[in-house]
């Protein structure tokens, strides 16, 4: 066996001949050159090389290693005469045993193999180089002035050989030229490489003001990051909405296998991206496998599960950076590879760099998705709003100028706390405004309490306001709270307040001014926070004239009066109220009703309704119950006939309502004749023209014969 032979390695700073013997003619070595300066693909330009060096004639096959991407193995790049070589021999490990060539690298010193068969440094590979008929190799390792490693070039026999002087300064020679390509390339790719890293730079910039959407920033940076960082996975994370982990956008893996995929959590625990975003330094790792150890004892299942899912996806090393903002982390930029290669530092630099322009990219955006958001929030949230004051409202069907006036009332004082008076005859809906106040209030997660005071016995309306101890007075067998107690940080709503003996009005109005009060048979004050909304249908002016009602107390409700319409004052709205009933009881009889006559709703629109909306209500339920069929079977012939011209349809003083009921009920007496000694003006004790003029002016017209009211 040929024993392996040593010489000094070339440094590529050693400026040797180029046309010595063995080289080509120096018209070669000149075309090479000028492919070199003239940026020619290195592939073609080593091609050219290890044909030059071939051009000998004696034998000689050449061949030249580069490294791989991580250094830890070589591969072919040029074999001119061995057609297959390239793929057929695959990539070598650089080591003691790595062949001629790996071997050369790792002692980096010429090593020449005269016999592969017996060489051991070929014991790994030597079964690749066998189908080729080589028997020798000579290699010569390629470096630069500082050390970095370019790669081997290589000379092949088929029969057992050692290299002579002349093959020395062969082999010397040619390497150098390889050398000055494979350097000038790899030049060439840096600057081109920083090129493209200033260029990802200047875009992302531009995408913060061009692109402040976080959708649009992702595809800026899924286009242009993974250029520059030559890595295998590439990913945003952001805080998740419950603050407990970091959410994964991907923005680059090609080859995914769908472990770790868009949306999936990784915990701030346990986890290196987390300890990246927790301590706001970068975290990076040759092999994640390093950190298991730490998952395991973390005792996280989520990590643990992570931490799987990462290994199933087949990432291996990498590097996360955290993203900077003003006020600390906002999140992480990760950039994982499924090899064992690390980042070298000025790969980590320029991601640092880059983590820097995406920090402020991504605040901007998460800027600018909040001021959306806090702004589609004021709209919905003013939207709301208006549908609440719309669902509040939602049982007060109708549109009437008339309504709508009370109803923009409601919305005025309903944010406030002062105290409210609706005014309103019987059956107009006073309960529900009241409730509309209160649910459009800051209390509506309170209480609303109500208290209808016209219903409870004199004797017992103190003790249902203020409450009462046990053996307070016969029959007070157990302590009672009172209303006022109830309604405390909520509503407290008093119907018919007009209806409160004047020598409870006192005790009430103390309780409206000071919010406290004891309860019956106790002298223990209770302080209270109660908003007072009060309703009456009586004239409380003039029970103030009567002295039937306290002139202060009145006056203390009444901060703000809201007068609800009679019905008669708004019957525009009939129809709706009308439909609106005839489906609520519809449905409630299992009945289905989708037709309502035109005379029918003409004699609802005639009709007065004294009773107002209540009236309406109880006479459709009935109607309803009366109808077989579809079409609702109103009992129509049951209203007393009202025939106001259009035009006429104001709202009256009390007085004049008054006087108009007063003159058709003498009208009617009368049979509808105005003068004359049984006429309704002789029962009036005014003038014909009198009269005459008062029914003109109140609106009043006889009602056609086939309408007139049958019964009683």
């Amino acid at each position: 066996m040929e024993s392996t032979t040593q010489s000094p390695p070339l440094e590529l700073s050693n400026k040797g001949a180029l046309n010595e013997l063995g080289l080509g003619s120096g018209g070669a070595v000149l075309n090479i050159l000028k492919l070199i300066l003239a940026g020619s693909p290195l592939p073609e330009v080593l091609t050219i090389i290890a044909q030059s060096v071939e051009s000998r004639g004696d034998g000689t096959l050449c061949t030249i290693w580069l490294p791989d991407d991580d250094g830890k193995q070589l591969h072919c790049a040029a074999a001119p005469s061995l057609p297959g070589f390239i793929s057929e021999t695959g990539s070598m490990l650089i080591g003691p045993q790595g062949g001629s060539c790996g071997t050369a690298v790792y002692r980096r010193q010429p090593v020449y193999a005269s016999d592969v068969l017996e060489d051991p440094i070929w014991d790994h590979y030597r079964h690749r180089l066998l189908p080729f008929g080589i028997r020798a190799v000579w290699s010569r390792p390629l470096f630069t002035s500082e050390g970095q490693t370019l790669g081997t070039f290589a000379i092949h026999y088929r029969e057992v050989r050692s290299p002579d002087d002349s093959d020395l300064k062969m082999i010397e020679n040619a390497s150098h030229i390889a050398g000055i390509a494979i350097e000038r390339h790899l030049n060439e790719e840096r600057l081109h490489l920083e090129r493209n890293r200033l260029r990802l730079l200047l875009e992302i910039t531009n995408s913060m003001t061009s692109k402040l959407d976080m959708r649009r920033l992702v595809e800026t940076l899924s286009t242009d990051l993974l250029r520059v960082t030559r890595c295998d996975f590439c990913a945003l994370l952001l805080p998740d909405s419950d603050g407990g982990g970091l959410r994964v956008t991907t923005l680059y893996n090609p080859e995914a296998r769908g472990f770790l995929c868009d949306g999936t959590t990784i915990p701030n625990d346990g986890s290196i991206c987390g300890k990246a975003f927790r301590t706001g330094t970068a975290q990076c790792f040759e092999n994640f496998e390093q950190v298991g150890s730490n998952v395991e004892t973390s005792g996280n299942t989520a990590s643990q599960l992570t931490f799987q899912r990462v290994i199933d996806e087949g990432l291996v090393s990498g590097c996360c950076l955290p993203l900077m903002g003003k006020g600390g982390a906002i999140g992480v930029l990760t950039a994982l590879n499924r090899s064992e290669r690390t980042f070298k530092q000025d790969d980590i630099s320029f991601l640092e760099q880059v983590a820097r322009q995406v920090a402020t990219a991504v605040e901007n955006a998460l800027e600018y998705e909040k001021a959306i958001s806090d702004r589609d929030k004021e709209a919905k949230q003013r939207l709301y709003l208006e549908e609440e004051i719309r669902g509040e409202f939602g049982a007060i069907i109708g549109s009437s100028p008339a309504l709508k006036t009370a109803l923009d009332l409601v919305s005025t004082v309903a944010p406030t706390d002062s105290s409210v008076l609706i005014l309103g005859e019987t059956g107009t809906g006073k309960e529900l405004i009241a409730r509309a106040i209160h649910n459009l209030s800051s209390r509506r997660g309170r209480s609303f309490v109500k208290l209808n005071c016209a219903a409870i016995p004199l004797g017992l309306l103190e003790s249902e306001l203020f409450g009462h101890e046990k053996g307070a007075f016969t029959g007070a067998i157990a302590q009672k709270t009172g209303r006022f107690e109830l309604a405390n940080k909520g509503t407290l709503f008093l119907d018919e307040v007009g209806d409160i003996p004047l020598e409870l009005q006192t005790k009430l109005l103390r309780v409206l001014q000071e919010q406290e009060f004891e309860r019956l048979g106790s002298n223990h004050t209770h302080k209270v926070d109660v908003r007072v909304i009060a309703a009456t249908h009586r004239d409380l002016t003039a029970m103030i004239k009567q002295t039937t009602f306290r002139e202060d107390l009145y006056y203390r409700l009444k901060v703000f009066p809201i007068s609800v319409p009679a019905l008669r004052q708004r019957t525009e709205d009939i129809p709706k109220l009308a439909w609106h009933f005839t489906a609520l009881y519809a449905r409630r009889m299992n009945k289905k009703i989708d037709s309502i006559p035109s005379e029918t709703m003409l004699a609802l629109l005639r009709y007065r309704w004294p009773g107002n909306v209540r009236e309406l209500q109880n006479f459709i339920e009935r109607a309803v119950i009366l109808s077989p069929h579809t079409i609702l079977r109103a009992p129509t012939s049951e209203l007393e006939p009202f025939c106001a011209p259009t035009g006429l349809n104001l709202p009256m003083t009390g007085l004049e309502e008054l006087e108009r009921d007063h003159i058709v009920r003498a009208l009617e007496l009368s049979d509808w004749l105005v003068g004359g000694k049984n006429g309704a003006a002789a029962r009036l004790g005014i003038k014909r023209t009198t009269l005459t003029y008062r029914m003109r002016k109140l609106g009043i017209v006889r009602p056609s014969p086939s309408r007139q009211k049958i019964t009683v």
